[in-house]
């Protein structure tokens, strides 16, 4: 049987090029799907379209950085399904493509609302629920150990992301939780391509394929793939790790 057939997992940003791609590999596995995104533009779709694909899905529409809206996700999975067994935190937001000195306190405190603050609410609130244990998947992002130029407060972020995902490993071990991260590298996503929309450079998407030592970008399943991993019984000895899923970035460059 599949680790996954039947199980309740939420997946955040779901309306996105990661979420999106999650989802639908975690439906395809026979779990229950509720995706959640800030919008409600193309949810019921998504929900649709999972459910179609296995075993029956939802959708609901949150801004996780208001404490009270990532609860009612929460309790509308329990609500639904009685149970939760899992969650990706994947929503998020990228930098501005400037220099530290440039980013504004409003700048940086929006990444962070969102980026850190959403990710802290889930987190909160899916341990409350998952007592009798299960699996959290948080998305970092390589620079969450490590930084490159114009974009610290994102850097900022993911590390933060980073420092969550062990502390709440640690305080879930008590209940049979498990809570990994992905690092990502640069995926080949709708955000992603409004960067380098802002950039108007060809030279920085070539570079920013060369950035990993696969030489290209990465694809959405790529990332769904690790995650519907962690996710499952496969990795029932996995807790507090930080998975690279970045085409080699974080381990180092090409001479």
């Amino acid at each position: 049987m599949n680790s996954l057939e039947s199980k309740v997992l939420i997946v955040t940003g779901a309306l996105g090029g990661i979420g999106g791609a999650t989802a639908r590999i975690l439906a395809d596995a026979g779990a229950h799907v509720v995706a959640s995104d800030l919008v409600k533009a193309g949810g019921a779709e998504l929900a649709d379209e999972l459910s179609a694909r296995g075993a029956e899905s939802t959708f609901f529409a949150a801004d996780l950085s208001v404490e009270d809206q990532a609860k009612a996700l929460v309790e509308h999975a329990l609500q639904k399904f009685s149970q939760l067994d899992g969650a990706f935190n994947n929503a998020g937001i990228p930098q501005h493509q400037k220099p530290l000195v440039e980013i504004t306190s409003e700048e940086f405190a929006t990444v962070m609302r969102i980026n850190v603050l959403g990710v802290f609410h889930c987190l909160k609130h899916q341990m409350l629920a998952m007592k009798g244990g299960g699996s959290i998947v948080n998305t970092s992002s390589g620079l969450g150990v490590m930084a490159m130029p114009d974009g610290a407060e994102y850097i900022a972020s993911k590390h933060a992301v980073v420092g969550l995902t062990r502390a709440a490993a640690v305080d879930g071990s008590r209940d049979g939780i498990r809570v990994n991260a992905i690092l990502p590298g640069i995926v080949h996503t709708p955000m992603v391509e409004s960067v380098f929309s802002a950039t108007e450079s060809p030279e920085f998407l070539q570079a920013a394929r060369n950035f990993h030592l696969l030489g290209r970008l990465g694809e959405p399943e790529e990332m769904g793939n690790a995650v519907r991993w962690l996710l499952s019984d496969d990795s029932s000895f996995v807790t507090g790790a930080l998975i690279p899923v970045d085409g080699g970035v974080t381990a180092g460059r090409r001479l």
